[in-house]
């Protein structure tokens, strides 16, 4: 799983990096506010791309409390961010979406922490 937390960082990483220069470049067309919301988007998915590169590089030890961080990290990363730039940039709103993937995203934090207590 090491490997696959890594990858997915660096592909959260990438995609949050190609956003900031779309919300630079070609976002001058939307209300403030909308481009307010990408923007808060693009740096929940900044640090939960850092998030999950740690996440790999602790999962030997921290074992599967640490997957389990990984996962809440990433399923919390797409519905969170998903439902953040689906409403900041074509306003469709998903509904729940977004505050379910939050909450992943602090369970992952959560899980983290425990798994940091729990490892030998």
């Amino acid at each position: 799983m090491q490997r696959l937390w890594i990858a997915f960082g660096a592909l959260a990483g990438f995609g949050a990096v190609a956003l900031s220069a779309v919300a630079a470049h070609a976002l001058g067309g939307l209300p403030a506010a909308s481009v307010a919301m990408v923007r808060s988007g693009i740096e929940m998915e900044g640090w939960h791309a850092l998030a999950l590169f740690g996440v790999g590089l602790w999962a030997p030890r921290g074992g599967r409390l640490a997957d389990a961080a990984g996962v809440a990290f990433a399923v919390g990363l797409l519905l969170f961010c998903g439902a953040v730039y689906a409403l900041g940039l074509g306003g469709v709103s998903l509904g729940t979406v977004a505050p379910i993937g939050g909450t992943l995203l602090m369970l992952g934090w959560l899980l983290l922490g425990l798994s940091a207590l729990r490892a030998r």
